[in-house]
């Protein structure tokens, strides 16, 4: 598990099987359904991160409650 310094969400990064297309998932377990994905660890962070941003927004849009930072 990495810390997102800018964030502070914890993000999980995994590789993806073969058969899931390869590649990469960064996925923030604070923060349900947020995730990211790349061809590489740091594709699939900086993914992520972008991902935290649109999911907070999309939150405070919606009026619901933003959990805070694991």
């Amino acid at each position: 598990m990495m810390a997102n310094k800018m964030t502070d969400y914890a993000i999980m990064v995994e590789p993806l099987a073969e058969a899931d297309g390869g590649g990469w998932l960064a996925s923030v377990p604070a923060l349900p359904g947020c995730m990211g994905d790349g061809e590489t660890p740091e594709a699939a962070l900086a993914d992520a991160e972008r991902a935290i941003g649109e999911w907070l927004d999309a939150a405070k849009a919606l009026g619901r409650e933003m959990p805070g930072p694991s």
